[in-house]
């Protein structure tokens, strides 16, 4: 059901190469090519641009926008298979997905709202795998369907799938002088009281290491797991913060505010990851479909 066409250029796209592309969908790389050509004469547009030997190609502006509506037809299509199925009884689909906090908190609540509207009785069950190094195992063997993860390292079992950045701000009370300061920095962290993650989380050390990097010396007055927990710490004055943009802009308490910081105190990269060997249900590449466009992937 699935135009080859587009599904080409949408793993083209997604691995950097022709090469790798077919190695994904099963074909030759000369017949992803020709998929891609004749994808090209239909729409009267280049895709890639193609810098020749092993450099990766790229999406011209067009390639991007065909990207864009590529993934929007894919999910359009499972959202079919799956109505039908539903309504023919099929059996109840269970779609495991392993998150961090944020995710489960603020990624997953419209993409979950989208498939409940086209997959009725689909139950879908999310597990914290902040830093579990079990994780990729657990794709691999079918053991979760899809994961949401931050700054994941590449590893042959999966497919991972860059959906957006969240740098680390500066969360802190309306009231707080550091609220006040009219070029924030890094550096103002520096003496200051500070809640923080517990450092079991690599995300946290890596932090951490960066606050060393460039000399900043904070007090770690308390340490916990729970992000509602942290942000409550911080409401009620008892130190500042670091976190992600993301929770930051959808902090619970309205005595909250955030600061931004112009430059890059260390990366944050949020991430879906597929089972590399493993084929997808329909529900859960429906899933995967809805998160994508959220970012436009």
């Amino acid at each position: 059901m699935e135009p080859r066409g587009l599904r080409a250029l949408v793993t083209v796209a997604d691995h950097g190469s022709f090469r790798a592309a077919a190695s994904e969908l099963g074909y030759t790389q000369s017949a992803i090519s020709h998929q891609v050509a004749e994808l090209e004469r239909a729409l009267g547009a280049q895709l890639f641009t193609r810098p020749g030997g092993r450099g990766q190609v790229s999406l011209t502006r067009a390639g991007e926008a065909a990207y864009v509506h590529a993934r929007r037809a894919f999910a359009e299509l499972h959202a079919l298979r799956m109505s039908v199925r539903a309504s023919v009884g099929a059996e109840r689909t269970v779609v495991r997905v392993g998150v961090f906090q944020t995710a489960a908190a603020e990624l997953l609540p419209a993409a979950l709202a989208v498939l409940r509207d086209e997959w009725p009785g689909v139950e879908v069950v999310l597990s914290e795998t902040d830093d579990d190094p079990r994780l990729i195992e657990w794709l691999a063997e079918g053991r979760l369907d899809l994961a949401v993860t931050i700054n994941q390292r590449p590893d042959d079992r999966i497919e991972v799938i860059r959906l957006y950045d969240d740098p680390w701000v500066v969360l802190t009370r309306r009231d707080s002088h550091l609220a006040a300061v009219e070029r924030p920095s890094f550096e103002m962290l520096d003496g200051a009281d500070v809640v923080a993650w517990t450092t079991r989380w690599e995300i946290q050390d890596e932090l951490e290491a960066a606050w060393r990097r460039r000399g900043i010396k904070p007090r770690v007055v308390y340490r916990t797991d729970d992000n509602l927990a942290l942000q409550r710490l911080v409401a009620a004055g008892l130190g500042h913060a670091c976190i992600g943009r993301l929770a930051a802009e959808r902090a619970i308490d309205p005595s909250l505010t955030w600061l931004a910081p112009p430059d890059i105190l260390s990366p944050r990269t949020v991430a879906l990851c597929h089972p590399r060997r493993r084929d997808l249900a329909d529900a859960a590449r429906a899933l995967s479909g809805a998160l994508r466009a959220q970012f436009g992937r």
